[in-house]
Formats: C-alpha cells, sequence, structure tokens
C-alpha cells in the first residue's frame, strides 16, 4: 500500500463567507442612505447659495460652509451602509 495518500485540501470545499464588518452605533448608522441623501442636499444648498445669492457678505461663507457639511455628512454615512461582501477560498 502507499504510504502516501492523495487527501483533498478542505478549502477546495468550504463555501463562501460573507464578511462582518463591525457595528457602528450613532443616528446615522440607523438610517445611512437618509443621511447620504442629506449631504447632497447639504452640497446642491450650498451650490445654490454660491451661484445665484453670494450678494451679501456673509452668503459665499455660508455656502462654503453647507458643501462642506454636505460633504463631510455624505462620506461618513457611506461607510456606514451596510456591505456584503463575500471571500473564497480557492
Amino acid at each position: 500500500m502507499p504510504r502516501n495518500k492523495h487527501k483533498r485540501k478542505a478549502s477546495v470545499h468550504s463555501k463562501s463567507k460573507t464578511v462582518k464588518s463591525a457595528k457602528l452605533s450613532g443616528l446615522s448608522a440607523l438610517n445611512p442612505k437618509i443621511f447620504v441623501l442629506l449631504g447632497l442636499l447639504f452640497v446642491v444648498l450650498g451650490g445654490y447659495l454660491l451661484v445665484f445669492k453670494s450678494h451679501g457678505g456673509a452668503m459665499p461663507g455660508f455656502a462654503m460652509l453647507s458643501i462642506l457639511i454636505g460633504v463631510v455628512t455624505a462620506i461618513f454615512a457611506s461607510f456606514s451602509i451596510p456591505k456584503k461582501k463575500q471571500i473564497r477560498f480557492v
């Protein structure tokens, strides 16, 4: 009888597993799509103020602040959206 038998690796038969990310706490983790839309709304509002209403002294600053808050809100909310990634062991 042969001494070394051919054995198959267990990873060939394993099923794909999903990656579980850490649970995020906070208000944006409850409804991340709403906060992405809210961030985009701030960006649109800032663009509108910058283009059409920039006659006053504080309007350009308020418009830039609104754009900055909108971008940061949308980025943080997009991190909270659950993603399903599959790892395949080949």
